[in-house]
């Protein structure tokens, strides 16, 4: 338990957020804040707990309840501030807090939920839930936060309590080693070149890639790093055979390199954790334990949507790679073709088939017409706004603020990006938030905000992004809109707290309105003409939009099959490396294919908790999402303002409030079947 602190948290700007437009002052908020502001807020919060859990009056809704998902306030904002910068903008100092903090806060949360006292208080409440005549949602809440206290051990011993919490510590630790290993791997690894050395490369690459030597203390040359932003295209354009094959090692062996950031002992003993909490609460594996609360439910389920996709995408990318190694022998390449080949004989294949490459896109793709694109769908679709104001502070110079409002000019929240790639933020894309939205208590109006690591391009320079990241922009947009149109009562059920392969549905669907034509011929504007895409070149990328399915569906489905082929047994794989072989063998995985995320940076299902068991769920909800967007093309309408109400209320304001199947249905009138998704992939 921590030691009393003499810190003020009513004043401190960690947790009484005075900032502008009431954000943090992030310019009072140091390094060394944070240590002395969490011992204080876990004990305020302990304090709270002991407070609810010693009351003697007789259980209620709000003594119980609500002043459980009301309390921890000044936890909840030092730890959303802390974790925002252990992600978005780290170094050894915020490192080493992680280790420091990671155990303590598993340490307290463990304690909360085997609270026995605590936990009797709530099983009052879910035994007398009928007679309590609650609302749909309250209701909801009680059965999900009585199951989450049984998951969580509070029907457990007292050893096999004592057991858990240190399991459960012990995993919040490992998953910070982790994160913090592959970070590190992807920070200290870059490939320099020279002039010489960049056959086939397309300007925007060239010029990304003197950015990234210029970070790193090499004006003048060029790098290849890590981040996808500059590695995929580096794959794809590059003619030097030699060097695709030395990014492609390193890429595909981060978190394998021997030494202090080696993860191979961090999974290993990862698993063996997971599979021993698995048992002491009762399931027959860790894959049943997380899936639990889910719309798949079991494994089985998983497999029934997995390996039909996994077939076919196996049958596509056979019969691409034949195509690809007549490319390459016409090329007058003699070697063996392997998986550095394979973006870029991908490439000069659509090339071939659609008369463009991915290069003549990137002018017409900037980075701020494409954020003008994700406000202007939203604005459509939902009627709410954006306006950037200038000057504020956050955790890094390049994050950017908005405020957020309804159409009656209102203000609903505040949207914060942070969008270039750099050696402090850790690699890919993610949406989270400083604040959610509830109408509880006093209610809170949701502070979101959306990471990303594109390559930053010179100074005076328009960032120019691929298709793919593109989509990836209004991917993590999509969340965001998820988070801010968000209109519960209840904290724990607000914005994308939703069932791990639900979560995907609005992110995923808002995608598809980045291809709707009207998008694109209002903001896909060349970057030095500011004239609109050709319609040629619209249709063409339109065309190939199913092209390299093959690819894209087996290294994504290997990465989902892997996850689960662990997570499904009922003990742990001693060698989980040889596991992974193993399993990828029996599945026939082309050699010429790697994992999207092979598992020494599995960062999805080993840096943390969130997608164990649960990587399958992007294409879980890829199968609502094609469907879903499929509403919209019935009605030959992609803004159809009664289907936008639909959607806006049942599936992006909902939150948890209902089962997923109730929502989807409430919006679209059935469940849908794989069918689509499939045909939306080009697989069938």
């Amino acid at each position: 338990m921590p030691m009393p602190s003499a810190v003020d948290l009513a004043a401190h700007p960690l947790t009484s957020w005075q900032g502008p437009l009431g954000l943090p002052d992030f310019t009072r908020i140091g390094d060394g804040d944070f240590s002395g502001v969490f011992d204080a807020a876990l004990t305020a919060h302990e304090a709270e707990i002991e407070a609810i859990a010693g009351n003697a009056e007789t259980p209620t809704i709000e003594n119980t309840l609500a002043a459980l998902e009301l309390g921890g306030e000044a936890l909840d904002h030092v730890s959303s501030i802390f974790w925002c910068r252990a992600g978005a903008h780290t170094n050894e100092a915020i490192q080493a807090l992680e280790r420091e903090i990671s155990p303590k806060m598993s340490r307290h949360f463990s304690a909360i939920s085997m609270n026995e006292r605590l936990f009797a208080r709530i099983d009052d409440l879910y035994q007398r839930r009928d007679a309590l005549k609650l609302d749909s949602e309250t209701l909801r809440v009680l059965e999900k936060t009585w199951k989450n206290f049984v998951r969580s051990g509070a029907k457990l011993d007292a050893e096999g309590k004592k057991r858990l919490a240190a399991i459960n510590e012990e995993l919040s630790s490992l998953g910070t080693i982790f994160g913090q290993n592959l970070l590190a791997d992807e920070r200290d690894w870059a490939l320099f070149l020279d002039q010489a050395d960049l056959a086939g490369l397309p300007e925007f690459l060239k010029s990304a890639m003197a950015e990234a030597a210029e970070m790193r203390g090499q004006k003048g040359r060029y790098a290849v790093t890590l981040s996808r932003s500059i590695y995929e295209p580096f794959s794809t354009f590059s003619e030097r055979r030699d060097l695709r094959e030395i990014a492609f090692r390193a890429f595909t062996m981060r978190g394998q390199n021997g030494g202090a950031t080696d993860n191979t002992a961090v999974v290993r003993d990862m698993l063996r954790l997971r599979a021993e909490k698995a048992k002491l609460l009762g399931y027959p594996s860790y894959a049943a334990l997380k899936l639990d609360d889910t719309m798949a439910k079991t494994p089985q389920a998983v497999h029934k949507l997995l390996d039909p996709v996994w077939e076919k995408a196996l049958e596509k990318a056979a019969s691409d790679q034949i195509e690809l190694q007549r490319l390459a022998a016409e090329a007058g390449s003699n070697e063996e073709f392997a998986a550095w080949d394979w973006r870029f004989y991908q490439e000069r294949l659509r090339a071939e088939i659609f008369a463009f490459d991915e290069a003549e896109l990137k002018p017409y793709l900037q980075l701020d017409r494409i954020i003008d694109a994700c406000f202007d769908v939203a604005t459509k679709l939902f009627g709410i706004s954006f306006e950037e104001k200038q000057g504020i502070a956050t955790w890094h110079p390049e994050a950017r603020v908005f405020v957020v409002r309804n159409a009656d000019g209102s203000e609903r929240g505040l949207f914060l990006a942070d969008y270039f790639a750099r050696p402090s933020k850790r690699s890919g894309a993610w949406m989270s938030a400083l604040k959610s939205g509830y109408k509880l208590g006093d209610g809170s109006r949701p502070v979101i905000y959306n990471i990303m690591n594109f390559a930053k391009p010179p100074e005076g320079e328009a960032a120019l992004l691929s298709v793919d990241e593109a989509k990836t922009l209004f991917h993590e947009f999509g969340h965001a809109l998820h988070g801010m149109l968000t209109e519960v009562t209840w904290p724990s059920v607000a914005g994308t707290s939703v069932s791990r392969d639900f979560v995907e549905l609005p992110s995923q669907l808002y995608e598809h309105w980045l291809t709707v034509p009207a998008v694109l011929e209002k903001h896909a504007l060349h970057v030095t003409t500011g004239k609109p895409m050709p319609k040629a070149l619209v249709d063409k990328m339109l065309a190939a939009r199913t092209f390299g399915a093959g690819f894209a569906t087996v290294e994504f489905t290997a990465s989902a099959l892997v996850d689960m082929a662990y997570h499904a047994r009922q003990d742990a794989p001693v060698e989980p490396l040889r596991f992974e072989a193993e399993t990828l063998e029996k599945l026939n995985m082309p050699k010429t294919i790697a994992m999207r995320h092979r598992t020494p940076h599995f960062g999805h299902i080993f840096a943390g908790d969130g997608y164990s068991a649960g990587y399958y769920s992007y294409m879980w909800s890829e199968v609502l999402d094609a469907d879903a967007f499929a509403a919209f093309e019935e009605t030959g309408d992609p803004f159809n303002p009664a289907l936008a109400e639909r959607l806006r209320k049942n599936i992006y304001a909902a939150g948890g409030s209902k089962d997923p199947e109730e929502l989807y249905t409430a919006f679209r009138g059935k469940m849908p079947s794989p069918e689509a998704m499939m045909v939306k992939r080009g697989l069938v």
